[in-house]
């Protein structure tokens, strides 16, 4: 009996230490320190977390991105898409100087906050992340989209693209450029995509008739309560859709506004939204995820799914681009 007891402990100290252990060290002897080959241009980073100003390589400075802006378990074809979108966006950035970003610091290139440039993520908050084994793991995938597209950007009739992306168009088509800013863009038109249902396919936002006036600046609250349960889409009304079917013009209690300022005011992830009311509350129900024009995340990952390799993904989400090296 003690014999089977000694053995059962013996395995279990095998399945919990010794196999795990074993496979750490397979992984590192096979993975190394999983570092990319140094480009020798370096970029300024000033990081909008810690207020500090990083110089770096600049194919270094690319891993960090694609760490930050996609999920490491997308497929490889998918993660070389988001480098060459990643490094396009930061070469631009070194080239022609944005003055949003030099508000922050006068020597930066580029700002950490994806809310003004591109997300970046350190090493350290990898590993913290990740864990040990898994760092590795998704370390190496990054490395290898990068250094297998090394130096490539994109460039429309010889000149720098805006390679704009978002995490997902909700699974059908990506938005023509034209439609959410002022310019049209002839390699940012919308464009079918691969058809991939993601975990933002469908979001909900519950938000008080209050916050939505302060926010807007709009005056539901001065509705008669009955009077708005009762016909609600008499006081928010869609004025105008894109050619996608999203909210282009929203008007609130006869106040004009336009989509995308409806959706970064509320917070809501895109501007493809319905509405209900639920007593003093309007629940917001929207799908993907992104201002929708450009490269959908998720839809080059369902490409890259599909066979479809980096450079006709980059092609189809835009249109009419090449793929350079850096001189």
């Amino acid at each position: 009996m003690r014999k089977y007891i000694l053995g059962g402990i013996i395995l279990i100290l095998l399945m919990i230490i010794i196999i795990p252990l074993c496979t750490l060290l397979l992984l590192e002897l096979d993975y190394g320190k999983v570092e990319i080959t140094p480009m020798g241009r370096a970029i300024n980073v000033f990081n909008y977390q810690t207020g500090k100003l990083m110089t770096m390589d600049f194919e270094e400075y690319i891993v960090g991105v694609v760490a930050a802006e996609m999920p490491a378990s997308f497929e490889k074809e998918a993660l070389k898409v988001q480098a060459v979108a990643a490094r396009t966006y930061a070469y631009k950035r070194l080239i022609e100087p944005d003055a949003l970003i030099k508000e922050y610091h006068p020597q930066a290139d580029v700002i950490t906050s994806p809310s003004i440039c591109q997300a970046w993520v350190s090493d350290a908050e990898l590993k913290e992340k990740w864990g040990r084994l898994d760092y590795l793991k998704f370390k190496k995938r990054i490395v290898d989209a990068v250094e297998e597209t090394r130096g490539e950007i994109l460039v429309y009739q010889n000149k720098l693209i805006d390679p704009v992306y978002h995490a997902s168009c909700g699974g059908k088509r990506t938005e023509d450029s034209g439609d959410v800013w002022k310019y049209s863009f002839p390699y940012l038109q919308s464009v079918e995509c691969s058809g991939h249902e993601d975990k933002h396919l469908q979001d909900t936002k519950t938000i008080p008739i209050r916050n939505i006036d302060v926010a807007l600046a709009s005056n539901l609250e001065a509705v008669p309560a009955a009077k708005l349960q009762s016909s609600i889409n008499n006081y928010l009304q869609v004025v105008e859709k894109t050619k996608t079917g999203r909210i282009k013009t929203l008007s609130i209690n006869g106040k004009k506004l336009p989509g995308t300022e409806v959706r970064t005011k509320l917070g809501l992830k895109s501007t493809w939204f319905t509405w209900q009311i639920n007593n003093n509350n309007i629940t917001f129900t929207t799908r993907g995820y992104g201002h929708g024009v450009g490269m959908c995340q998720y839809g080059a990952d369902g490409f890259a799914k599909q066979g479809k390799k980096y450079d006709t993904i980059l092609k189809h989400y835009y249109q009419g681009v090449e793929i350079v090296k850096i001189k």
